[in-house]
This record gives structure tokens, sequence and C-alpha cells, in this order.
């Protein structure tokens, strides 16, 4: 069994899964694919024909599935209810990554010394999504 994190975007699926790339590494596995590339059985306005259908992010420790929110049925609400957690073992490429992320975003609480001896902080990247990244202890 494997869990893997699905996030749906308001229309900046490409930008963000790019910049998730270029910050974590990992490659597009399958490629990014748009609603066009659905073929003629998709049901998709014009407008939303080069939104993105289905992108997985994939590295040898973790997955990232994304897509664009394109339907009237269930709107698109910026979400608050899940995070995407990162532990990270060597302290600098935690505060690294960590920055890296925060850029342009906004820090909830700085990588600091946790309680359990490793370091731990929380952010909200540009594109609305709330990390927390820690160390385990050392």
């Amino acid at each position: 069994m494997k869990l893997n994190t699905y996030l749906t975007f308001n229309g900046n699926c490409r930008a963000a899964m790019e910049y998730y790339k270029n910050v974590l590494g990992g490659e597009f596995e399958g490629g990014i694919k748009t609603f066009a590339d659905g073929g003629e059985h998709m049901k998709y306005k014009p407008e939303h024909a080069d939104k993105i259908m289905h992108v997985h992010l994939k590295t040898d420790d973790f997955s990232i599935m994304g897509s664009d929110n394109v339907g009237d049925q269930f709107p698109f609400i910026g979400g608050n209810n899940f995070s995407m957690s990162l532990t990270i073992d060597d302290e600098n490429k935690a505060q690294k990554t960590f920055d890296r992320l925060a850029d342009k975003g906004k820090t909830m609480m700085p990588l600091a010394d946790a309680f359990w001896g490793g370091k731990f902080g929380m952010l909200v990247d540009q594109f609305g999504i709330q990390w927390m990244v820690s160390t385990s202890h050392l």
C-alpha cells in the first residue's frame, strides 16, 4: 500500500508542480497531461483545454500528484485541512528546502529546535499549500 498526496489547484497546477520539481527534485512520471490530452471522450470547456488533468511528481522517497479544478460541481476552495510533511535528515538541506518553499509564501513557524531533538518549521508556500519541515533527532 502506498499513500500519495493529491493536490488540486485553481488553474495554476503547472506552475506549482514545476516549482515543486525544481525545489524537491524528481521527475514527472508519464509527463504532464492536459484536459485536451484526454481525447474526445473528455468533457471540458474549451478554455480549460490547456489546464492540467493529471501530473505525478515522483522521487525515490515520495510522490505528489496534482490537477487543476475545472469543474463547476465542486468549486475550488483553498485547502487548510492538510499539510505536506517533509522529514529531511540533513539540517542544512532541511533549512535550504524550508527557505526555498517559503520564498514568496509565508513562514508560520521558523525551522527551529523541536522538543524531540530535531528541528521543525511550518510555512504556507506561494500557492497556498501548507508545509511542515522537520529533521529527526541527529
